[in-house]
């Protein structure tokens, strides 16, 4: 893969807060409703599955 067809990873102010809800029905931590109200986004849906494509598709075998 080359360097210029890696994605730029968004970036976000540090002064940015998500607003997240946990769900109502059953338990939901509040680390599991961030991600998932993270991952509504379309730049991190977007990096997450170019990350996960890239890993998928790497030939190095896992260290242990």
């Amino acid at each position: 893969m080359k360097l210029k067809e890696l994605l730029k990873s968004p970036v976000f102010d540090a002064a940015h807060r998500w607003s997240y809800q946990r769900r109502k029905r059953g338990y939901e931590s509040d680390a599991t409703a961030l991600i998932r109200t993270m991952l509504q986004d379309e730049s991190i849906q977007q990096d997450q599955r170019f990350a996960w494509d890239r890993w998928r598709a790497d030939e190095l075998p896992l260290k242990p």
